[in-house]
């Protein structure tokens, strides 16, 4: 009986190492395209990271490649992450034109509140309503920056006939679409091309929020910053933290599971929140430069809203046109960026 008492602890020993081994551990790829120290990469990837890693008990690690450290260009982010050439990308949506139209609805001018709320808002509604324009990555969530601002050389723009002749940087169609029907030339760039397009006069200025503007060095390339008065700001940007699906799927359950309770609106909102806090500390710090802070008042604001109804038009014509009820999508999104801004 001895030898099989010694054989049986041997076959239990290896038994518990295999368990061991397959309880396993995994290591996952993000890739961005912001300097480590950016508001989102900074205040909300990173402690994002640290938390799955820390809940997982380490079992998952992921390494994180800010400034597209991994090769490619911002706009192929998206299929990275589709593709498996990483795991996990945070990326603009908008930078894939035309995949995600009814996600646009957020992009849509006077949409977006605060970074927070909107964010919150976004990802309950792609999950309601949009889930079939992801279906070739696994999202983990949905956010939108606060109120994006006109940031360009010169006088500034103080009312919308200032916007005529302006070569404006824009993130998204739907961006950039508003920029010309608003009067300006848009040029279409991911956010890290910005600066060296400013600097060669190649554009005017961008609109971007404030936030981003101090990694980018924006204040001290442009000499006005224009915002719009009132509770909505002119536009916000979507963005996705999106894994491979594969990747995905390949995760035991219970790691799975810690994917997903990291996952969705209220982590979004951390998010968009991540991106406010920055928004105030920016514009105190471009408040200590000579630069201009130019908000529109009401009567001019009311000319811009007038200006930039023909986007949302179209918009929800397009929708109709593709079998959906834009009408219908539209008032959705304002009533969610409503519910939770009132909150």
């Amino acid at each position: 009986m001895k030898p099989f008492r010694i054989a049986a602890a041997a076959l239990a020993s290896a038994l518990l190492l295999a368990g061991t081994a397959t309880a396993q551990e995994v290591t996952l790829r993000l890739h961005q395209f912001l300097p480590e120290k950016a508001s989102i990469p900074g205040r909300a990837i990173t402690p994002w990271i640290a938390k799955i890693e820390a809940e997982s008990g380490g079992r998952i690690k992921i390494e994180h490649y800010p400034s597209m450290q991994l090769g490619g260009s911002p706009l192929s982010l998206y299929d990275q992450a589709r593709d498996g050439v990483v795991d996990i990308v945070w990326t603009v949506m908008g930078y894939t034109p035309g995949r995600f139209p009814k996600s646009e609805v957020f992009e849509l001018p006077f949409m977006v509140s605060s970074g927070e709320a909107t964010s919150r808002a976004l990802d309950e509604f792609i999950r309601a309503h949009a889930m079939e324009e992801f279906a070739d990555i696994h999202p983990i969530l949905f956010h939108a920056h606060g109120p994006g601002l006109i940031h360009v050389r010169g006088n500034g723009v103080h009312t919308l006939e200032d916007m005529s002749g302006l070569k404006l940087r824009g993130p998204t169609r739907m961006i950039t679409t508003l920029l010309e029907d608003l009067g300006a030339t848009a040029v279409g760039m991911p956010v890290p091309a910005v600066p060296e397009n400013i600097s060669k006069g190649v554009i005017d200025g961008a609109v971007i929020p404030w936030e981003v503007t101090i990694p980018l060095k924006i204040p001290e390339l442009v000499d006005a910053h224009t915002g719009v008065t009132g509770d909505r700001g002119l536009y916000t940007a979507t963005f996705v933290l999106a894994m491979n699906k594969d990747a995905y799927e390949a995760l035991p359950d219970d790691l799975k599971a810690i994917i997903d309770a990291n996952s969705g609106p209220d982590v979004a909102a951390l998010f968009g929140r991540a991106m406010d806090e920055m928004d105030v500390i920016a514009l105190e710090k471009v408040k200590e430069t000579d630069n201009a802070i130019i908000m529109l008042d009401g009567e001019e604001t009311a000319r811009w809203q007038a200006a930039s109804q023909g986007v949302i038009d179209r918009w929800v014509a397009a929708m109709n046109e593709a079998g959906h009820d834009g009408e219908a999508l539209l008032a959705e999104a304002r009533a969610l960026v409503e519910k939770y801004t009132a909150k």
